[in-house]
């Protein structure tokens, strides 16, 4: 990377390793390394950026959006519901997200929730309840979109009797009912948060509902129904507390779209979850991809600027699925202890193992990624060895692109490159420069395996625990 100028403080930068070559014009903010709310910059003239996993989720998103929405307008969520778990550290403070925007945590920063979520009402009700303790402030800063759609108790109870049945094949969801939420939209059963808001309207539609979802739950699970008037009672309750928070977010969205207001789009999961593009089947029920930014908040394909791509600097994934560098010895149980691999919604143990270039440019060709943001270098920083996945082998033949098919992938090797570790600390570095050169070699192999440049590096989970490039 060769910085060509400053000029009215920005700065432009040209990639030469990189397809056609590629320009990048950066405005950067004041940035003291003691002050972490000025570790913050933002992409000149691109006031719609999408935050997108680009592994199979847990790359540390909260962290990221958290960081750049210090100077965003508004943070919008696009899909998924509350299986997913953002996790922000603030001053040793610790945050858990499931379905509020991570951008809650900046005080100026409006936050919404879009069309293509799945929303369950207690949970939702709980997340602001936790944020008020913990002196956040919810009213007036959040919005949910009228369209979205509810995850009802019969999608919880249906989710969590077909994971623990034996004559299913098992996927590994949280049991959260996101599934079977996203089935009935796609069914045209589902109940939106605008049905919520008319009592008459909620009745027929739980009614219809509990005579097919109490049949499955009685003879295929052998659950005992559902009584309508309970379920009724609950989410009358949940309408008179949400409906401050409902709102047209699509007209909303256009309209600081058109005062040029800068909007972060923030995605749950991952790219290898995508219910198109991941591991299928074994993948979330939404399109956590940066194309559901747009089915999921109502904004046009032209109004997106720029993908920020987030990685880890090592792979993991939770529940079930092939994953090619899996690490099964201690090195996997090394790594899980020290990036702390659990999950933020379940607790389950994550699955460890070493970075995967053939995901990173599967994720960075179905996205469009412009950027990478790599997180949890720091976990890295006591292995001897540290190995990069640059290809598959199957069968005998080499692999460098991502295959569909799902025997394939559970059945190919991964070819590596390795590198020596560095075996120091990072967690105070704030500077790429500053790295030991070992770590920094390990980065600029990413980026040119990847042709991707890196302008975020993550040496630990609080927010000041940043290199910005």
């Amino acid at each position: 990377m060769t910085e060509f100028f400053i000029f009215c403080n920005l700065k432009v930068f040209w990639y030469p390793d990189l397809p056609n070559g590629r320009i990048k014009l950066l405005n950067f903010y004041p940035i003291s390394s003691r002050n972490p709310d000025a570790l913050i910059f933002l992409l000149l003239n691109m006031p719609v950026q999408i935050i997108v996993g680009a592994q199979w989720g847990d790359e540390g998103k909260g962290k990221i959006v958290d960081l750049l929405s210090a100077k965003a307008d508004i943070v919008a969520r696009y899909q998924g519901g509350a299986n997913a778990g953002h996790t922000v550290v603030i001053g040793g403070e610790k945050f858990v997200l499931h379905l509020i925007p991570s951008g809650i945590l900046q005080p100026n920063t409006m936050c919404v929730i879009g069309n293509g979520v799945v929303i369950d009402p207690a949970a939702l009700l709980h997340e602001i309840e936790m944020l008020k303790k913990q002196g956040i402030q919810v009213e007036g800063r959040l919005l949910l979109s009228q369209r979205a759609h509810l995850v009802m108790p019969y999608h919880q109870l249906l989710d969590q009797s077909k994971e623990a049945d034996e004559m299913q094949k098992k996927i590994g969801t949280t049991g959260r009912g996101i599934g079977p939420a996203y089935v009935d939209k796609a069914h045209r059963l589902g109940i939106r948060l605008i049905d919520l808001l008319d009592a008459e309207t909620l009745r027929e539609k739980i009614g219809l509902n509990l005579q097919e979802k109490n049949a499955i739950l009685s003879a295929v699970y052998g659950k005992t129904p559902l009584e309508a008037e309970a379920i009724l009672q609950d989410y009358r309750q949940f309408a008179a507390q949400i409906k401050p928070y409902v709102a047209d977010t699509s007209h909303y969205l256009h309209q600081a779209m058109a005062e040029n207001k800068t909007i972060i789009c923030e995605g749950a999961q991952g790219s290898l979850l995508d219910v198109d593009f991941g591991t299928y089947p074994y993948v979330t029920s939404s399109t956590p991809t940066s194309g559901g930014a747009c089915t999921g908040l109502g904004i046009g394909p032209k109004k997106i600027d720029t993908v920020m791509g987030v990685i880890k600097a090592y792979t993991t994934r939770v529940g079930m699925g092939p994953f090619p560098t899996e690490i099964h010895d201690e090195l996997g149980e090394q790594l899980r202890a020290l990036g702390y691999e659990y999950g933020a919604t379940t607790g389950r143990p994550r699955r460890c193992g070493w970075f995967d270039a053939v995901v990173a440019n599967y994720a960075a060709q179905i996205n469009g990624i412009d950027s990478w943001a790599l997180t949890k270098l720091d976990v890295l920083d006591t292995f001897a060895e540290i190995k990069l996945c640059v290809a598959y082998r199957y069968r005998g033949k080499e692999l460098k692109s991502f295959p569909a098919e799902i025997h394939v992938l559970e059945n190919c090797e991964p070819v590596y490159e390795t590198f020596s570790g560095w075996q120091q600390s990072t967690a105070n570095v704030r500077t790429f420069e500053e790295l030991p050169a070992a770590a920094q070699k390990y980065l600029n192999a990413v980026q040119q395996i990847t042709r991707v440049p890196i302008q975020i590096v993550s040496v630990g989970s609080d927010r000041e625990q940043t290199i910005l490039r």
